[in-house]
């Protein structure tokens, strides 16, 4: 009696969770796929190259000048006192952690306002994405981007389960088809990074 009755309510629980298996969807979306057709892309990616210009403008300058007055320096004549040389000593390494300092901070800057101009654009793909999800009834939405650092988190999936296309449309985008993966949008490259030559002493 008592098996037919655990037996009886197995029956009735497989029949209860069924139709839950049945309701759910599990779709993706490829976030920088979208970002790559976004129109705005295109401006936060001009915004990004002409700040990055304007810091190797002034990064090269100020390396011209360290040039400049070390070429100065190594052409003081070997009588020169031993306190104008010191003087012009500390005036390049001052010149140099300068120079230093400003290849650290630019690259902060520029990330720090790549991540400015884009929060709006990633607000807008996590909006829609949320209005394609309830409309064509998706229980969950996965970013195909997130685990790109070492591999997909997606390893499988059928066709129907990216939604990227349909974010796009319903931003008023058409889809255009790429032919290589997009790069992410974080990587914007930094200032060109160059040596700077030590006074000699």
């Amino acid at each position: 009696m008592k098996t037919k009755f655990l037996l009886a309510m197995g029956l009735v629980f497989g029949m209860a969770v069924m139709p839950l298996k049945a309701q759910i969807k599990i779709g993706f979306i490829n976030a920088d796929y979208i970002l790559s057709q976004m129109p705005e892309a295109k401006q936060v990616e001009e915004d990004l190259k002409n700040t990055q210009k304007q810091y190797e403008t002034l990064y090269q300058g100020k390396v011209k000048d360290f040039q400049d007055k070390l070429a100065v320096f190594e052409k003081l004549p070997a009588n020169t006192a031993d306190i104008i040389k010191q003087d012009r000593e500390k005036e390049l390494q001052n010149l140099q952690t300068s120079i230093q300092e400003f290849q650290q901070n630019s690259q902060s800057s520029l990330q720090k306002k790549q991540a400015q101009l884009l929060q709006p654009l990633l607000k807008k793909i996590e909006e829609n994405m949320h209005a394609v999800a309830n409309e064509n009834a998706y229980t969950y939405v996965f970013n195909y981007d997130a685990g790109m650092g070492t591999a997909p988190i997606l390893l499988h999936y059928p066709a129907d389960a990216s939604i990227s296309d349909l974010v796009l449309k319903k931003m008023g985008i058409t889809p255009k088809p790429v032919t290589a993966t997009p790069a992410p949008a974080n990587n914007a490259a930094p200032a060109t990074k160059q040596a700077t030559p030590a006074p000699k002493k």
